[in-house]
């Protein structure tokens, strides 16, 4: 979000293990990077907005925006910590969650275990109703058995309750007289229609949001509020605005009322943030790489937008298999997310392999270095044993490493089960984080059409520099940016994000038979919609909207997404609206099917603050100046060679623009540091962002034996 040049703005990311403040005053920037407190997230926040407010020299008065982004309702749904949750859904439907589509995302595992509900049956409860496919009434409410269902839903303590009935989503008159029937009877019930939380067909993935967006409800209501409370109690005046899972942020209201739209919302701003970075330098194709304490985040931006969709799974079974999780109908930026964080835990398995992650040693007790009294073995220790990591110069110095525990939890876990010695099980350990993301990378890159090797890879978050130039060899890329604030860039991205707000309803129409008048009538709602909440944060302001339709030839299950012009569309349109279906079908799938009439299954409406104009800015200096003297040399393990290579000590505010080293190094600055392998040059530009590039295969030195 774009303010004034005097304006005090602040970025919030609360992360598995580190918390992030970004401060912002015009072109000054202030950050903070204090551990996460699990228990109590506001204490962490409370840390860092006092370190970062007092180097900043400024008061909780003075701050004109805070924007938050936190992980709360995915880790609620995960560790089933939300409401007490009920469904009031159509008569014969009570089972549909726990159905689902009866698909199998491991076809031949006979143990296969599906995620279980979050509602279970005892309080899934069926009324007597009935509408058809066009939302007219077959069966009539039942009054009586709704209000029968108010005293269950009493008796059972029941905190807040999804409402989901058939068809919902063309004629939501009947959710809503239940919901009007509910809340008389318990007025401080919370309720969620799914034909407002999902306005979408296919009935399991809509009643799964809805029941999603009502267990989280009450505590995101609860935290959101005490959260405002407490900024209000330290002499904060500001507006709160979240990060929402689509790209754009929204008042603590919308977020209150579809917490659910915050599952993604931390990742999210690293996406944004690379987004903004991609926009200053003129990039088209960019690779996003996020690695923070807990996970890997790594999304495609085309034309400085990231991939978007409106299908995400939340509580996976098996955390990194599609179809094992729990489906939302949401707008979100699409990216994969692997457990290959700085606090992810290796272990050796059953088959004598080095595996790392899920599993996450968080900010407490943390890795092993960290002297917290953790003992297993993480990939911020095999950095550390690597000779990547400074000990006395981590995070500032404000956390003094323990290389010798870093090495004792190695040596025990991974080396003595598999006869190793403490450098080469850190070597294995970080090869195989590496190997992990670039798999993710390819099968991603591959799922939706796309290629790496010619993409900028944008690398940010605490761990990303320390990895992202042996991830670039693995994916055959030559080019990475590290911006300015790499290790806080999802804080970053908050404060670049728009207030705006995206609606998905399903209006089906078969393109030959395209009527016009009715198309206009429900994407005219849907803009009406989008816009009173984006006024509710941004008053007054000028906005602008983009549209989208989800569409498939006849006949096919799933849609693409297909970009539509913003206009008042006419009975004679049908051809725009073929030609865009076609060229996106195409870009996706190489091809496209001759003769076949076309479907509009759903259409996407979005609202946004129109963004100042961020102007190109050629990142080239005029002149090469010589690169900076090197404040040391330190042994780093280099995993191309497996051999320790003698590496320069550079500090990231030592290079003019346009100074340029080669490899193998190390640029240190206070939230991390930037591996420049014996593959890689590396400057700083205009910008102060790092930009590694690779060197002619015979310029690279050779390593020195240990």
């Amino acid at each position: 979000m774009a303010g004034a040049d005097s304006e005090v703005r602040i970025g919030v990311d609360i992360g598995g293990t580190f918390t992030d403040i970004v401060l912002e005053r015009g072109p000054e920037r202030f950050t903070a990077k204090v551990l996460t407190t699990p228990e109590a997230p506001e204490d962490g926040v409370r840390q860092g907005l006092a370190q970062a407010m007092e180097a900043c020299g400024t008061a909780p008065a003075e701050v004109a925006l805070v924007i938050h982004g936190t992980t709360l309702a995915t880790n609620a749904m995960i560790e089933r910590k939300g409401a007490r949750t009920a469904l009031v859904t159509t008569e014969g439907f009570r089972d549909s969650i726990e159905m689902g589509t009866e698909s199998r995302f491991e076809q031949y595992d006979i143990d296969m275990e599906k995620p279980m509900p979050l509602v279970p049956r005892r309080w899934r409860f069926p009324v007597p109703e009935r509408l058809d496919a066009a939302g007219e009434p077959i069966l009539p409410l039942d009054e009586a058995a709704v209000a029968a269902t108010a005293r269950q839903l009493a008796a059972e303590g029941i905190e807040s309750v999804a409402i989901g009935l058939l068809h919902s989503y063309v004629n939501p008159a009947h959710e809503r007289r239940v919901r009007a029937i509910l809340q008389e009877a318990m007025p401080d019930l919370a309720i969620t229609l799914s034909a407002e939380v999902a306005p979408e067909m296919r009935e399991y993935e809509r009643f799964s949001t809805a029941c999603a967006n009502a267990y989280v409800q009450p505590i995101m209501a609860r935290y959101l509020r005490n959260l405002e409370d407490g900024l209000r109690g330290a002499g904060f005046r500001c507006p709160l605005f979240v990060m929402l899972s689509g790209g754009g942020v929204a008042d603590i209201g919308t977020a209150i009322r579809f917490p659910i739209r915050l599952v993604e919302s931390g990742p999210v701003g690293g996406a944004v943030f690379a987004s903004h970075v991609a926009r200053q330098c003129g990039l088209d194709r960019v690779l996003s790489f996020d690695m923070g304490g807990t996970t890997a985040k790594i999304c495609l931006i085309d034309d400085a937008q990231p991939q978007t969709t409106r299908a995400f799974e939340v509580a996976r079974a098996h955390r990194f298999l599609k179809g094992s999780g729990l489906p939302l109908r949401i707008p979100v930026i699409e990216m994969v997310e692997i457990g290959a964080g700085g606090g992810s835990i290796a272990v050796v398995d059953r088959l004598g392999r080095i595996a790392v992650g899920p599993e996450s040693a968080g900010a407490q007790p943390g890795p092993a270095c960290y002297g917290q009294g953790g003992a297993a073995p993480t990939v911020t220790d095999a950095d550390l044993v690597m000779g990547r990591i400074d000990p006395a110069a981590f995070s500032g110095g404000r956390i003094a490493l323990d290389e010798e525990a870093a090495a004792d939890a190695l040596a025990g876990a991974i080396g003595a089960p598999l006869e190793l010695d403490g450098q080469m099980a850190a070597l294995g350990v970080s090869e195989m984080v590496g190997e992990n993301m670039a798999s993710a990378a390819r099968v991603h890159a591959i799922e939706i059409g796309a290629t790496l090797g010619e993409r900028t890879m944008i690398a940010f978050g605490g761990a990303a520099p320390l990895h992202a130039a042996r991830l670039a060899e693995k994916l055959d890329m030559d080019r990475i940016l590290i911006p300015t604030a790499a290790a806080v860039g999802s804080a970053v991205g908050f404060l670049r994000a728009p207030v705006a707000y995206e609606v998905v309803r399903s209006a089906y129409q078969v393109v030959s038979a395209f009527n016009a008048e009715a198309a206009n009538r429900v994407l005219a709602e849907m803009r009406d919609e989008a816009a009173a909440i984006v006024a509710q944060g941004a008053p007054g302001a000028a906005t602008e909207e983009s549209r989208a339709a989800y569409m498939r030839y006849l006949g096919q299950g799933h849609e693409v997404v297909v970009p539509l012009p913003n206009r008042i569309w006419t009975a004679g349109d049908t051809d725009i609206i073929r030609k865009a279906f076609e060229a996106a079908y195409e870009a996706l799938y190489g091809r496209i099917i001759p003769k076949l009439d076309l479907e509009i299954v759903s259409w996407s409406v979005g609202v946004s603050v129109v963004p100042e104009p961020v102007a190109a800015i050629d990142p080239a200096a005029a002149a090469a100046p010589p690169p900076p003297p090197a404040r040391g040399v330190r042994p780093v393990l280099d995993p191309g060679s497996g051999r320790v290579v003698e590496s320069a000590l550079y500090r990231r505010g030592d290079f003019a623009a346009g100074a340029r080293i080669d490899g193998p190094a190390l640029i240190v600055e206070s939230d991390t540091t930037a591996v420049v392998s014996a593959a890689f040059s590396a400057s700083v530009d205009t910008l102060g962002t790092i930009v590694m590039e690779r060197r002619p295969p015979h310029s690279t030195p050779k390593g020195e034996d240990a």
